[in-house]
């Protein structure tokens, strides 16, 4: 691909992140949290004025009430980094116990606006560093459309940069998402090129950074396990997995350092207390997931957030673990790049669906492999990401983005539409489906979806069920990623199943 299209398509990318980042953020001027864009600023702030033994600890001078630090030790670096640069332009930007002045000193619209302007910087400068290239690298390196040069895998970039729910969470919502996924890709890539020892290091460090990534854990394992067991000989198989073993072990080691270097075993165990908040419960807002759903029926599933955590939390993970054992154990016994990318699809569904303390943008962990797989499944990959911001819209809408959730879904559509064409009703589907004309449903699909936001957005719900909307939401998406779930692991073994024919042929 030459210079000029690579750098149009980073252009196009860019240029919609900073048209969405001009509409309000999560949290703006609402009392008295002010959502996720003052949860990442005051984390600058508390991570810059403040030794890292206090981050994770509730002192006189870091109350973790008001947005308390959960995310690993890499996120904190990264708001140290941020703090720091926001101290050198105006120290008015992360001023220690003065977050309430912090909202006062807002009101003047200068200092707002040069406020926000750099916040939405932070996001978009890591994103072109991290993000934007690993999309970028994946498809020279595996997109095997054409040669170098054609336009469909400049269209196949483009499509994945604007994958509508990152691109409205990170720069609309607000929040570094862009990153642990940049990383979880580039640890993909480096699985591809069969750099196991590089790719295991990368993957730490996006778990470092956010503990949501255990959604991929499995898979990694899986298949770096299997890799180890399809050594020729046991001493290589050994070497191999040593290797690898040390490697995870050292990143953690230098990740977590400054809360082990005192050897006082309280301080690693109070970041992992305030990563796993099981107290929060399963669940928050109104997920898609099963157990959100489930409470919508009578008795007993109606009281399933108010059981006890001990309880909830053993039937998540037991349900978790059942369901994400075929696809596991499947990679592991085939540890393919393609049973790879679609294993990551399948378990990071099951953790969505299954899991204990599950949010909205969780979803956006499913996204990311099924972007990859695009190529080679358009029309389900490009039904399930439409589903997937579907099923945020109540959050985006609370956030005012729903003009630009709407006008990127849509570009989105024609952005596939205009690179497949009639290609993207050709799906190579696994036998169980060839009979159900998969592509008759996609538009009622759409279609509702469509209803369901135009509904949220202007109708009022009765007074009996102020949450109806979202929660029909939620049960309309949880529906399609139990479909999308069944449909991807059934793929995932339908292709052995093909590739073991042509071999016996």
């Amino acid at each position: 691909m030459d210079s000029m299209k690579l750098t149009g398509c980073i252009l196009i990318a860019v240029i919609v992140r900073w048209a969405v980042s001009l509409f309000p953020y999560s949290g703006h001027d609402k009392k008295p949290m002010y959502g996720d864009f003052e949860a990442q600023r005051h984390w600058m702030e508390i991570t810059y004025h403040l030794p890292a033994k206090e981050w994770y600890h509730n002192t006189s001078e870091n109350n973790l009430q008001y947005w308390g630090l959960d995310y690993p030790p890499l996120t904190a670096y990264h708001s140290y980094l941020m703090g720091a640069i926001a101290h050198r332009i105006n120290p008015l930007f992360v001023p220690l116990n003065a977050s309430e002045y912090h909202h006062q000193i807002r009101i003047a619209d200068s200092f707002h606006e040069t406020h926000k302007i750099f916040m939405r910087y932070t996001v978009l400068i890591v994103d072109i560093l991290i993000y934007l290239p690993a999309i970028i690298m994946y498809h020279f390196a595996f997109d095997k459309t054409g040669n170098i040069d054609s336009i469909d895998r400049c269209m196949n970039i483009v499509i994945s940069m604007l994958y509508p729910g990152l691109v409205l969470v990170d720069h609309g919502h607000f929040q570094y998402n862009c990153v642990s996924l940049g990383l979880a890709l580039w640890a993909i890539i480096l699985i591809g090129q069969q750099w196991n020892l590089m790719a295991s290091v990368f993957f730490c460090l996006a778990l470092n950074y956010k503990q949501m990534e255990l959604y991929h854990a499995l898979p990694f394992f899986s298949y770096l396990l299997g890799n180890c067991f399809k050594q020729p000989t046991t001493n290589k198989a050994l070497k191999s997995f040593n290797l690898l073993a040390f490697s995870v072990i050292v990143t953690f080691v230098i990740c977590w350092f400054p809360f082990l270097k005192d050897c006082d075993i309280s301080q690693p165990l109070q970041v992992i207390h305030r990563l796993f908040p099981l107290k929060r419960g399963i669940f928050e807002d109104k997920v898609s997931n099963v157990w959100c759903s489930l409470t919508v029926l009578p008795r007993p599933f109606k009281k399933i957030k108010d059981l006890p955590v001990s309880v909830m939390s053993a039937v998540s993970l037991i349900t978790t673990c059942l369901c994400v054992l075929p696809s596991s154990l499947h990679l592991f016994r085939k540890p393919t790049f393609r049973n790879f990318k679609l294993s990551l699809v399948n378990v990071a569904l099951v953790f969505y669906l299954f899991s204990y303390q599950v949010h909205e943008k969780s979803i956006l962990l499913v996204a990311l492999p099924v972007c990859l797989l695009l190529p080679e499944q358009p029309l389900m990959c490009m039904w399930l990401l439409l589903i997937s911001t579907f099923s945020m819209y109540p959050l985006l809408m609370r956030d005012l983005l729903s003009l630009p959730c709407l006008a990127m879904q849509v570009l989105f559509i024609i952005l596939v539409f205009l690179r497949y064409g009639s290609k993207l009703w050709n799906i190579a589907s696994p036998s169980y489906f060839d009979k159900l004309y998969i592509e008759d449903f996609f538009v009622p699909s759409v279609s509702v979806a469509f209803l369901l936001c135009l509904l949220c957005q202007f109708k009022t719900p009765p007074t009996l069920w102020p949450d109806l909307w979202p929660v029909l939401i939620s049960l309309y998406s949880c529906g399609h990623f139990l479909m999308f779930c069944f449909y991807f692991n059934c793929l995932q073994y339908i292709y052995d199943e093909r590739d073991d024919t042509k071999k016996r042929n």
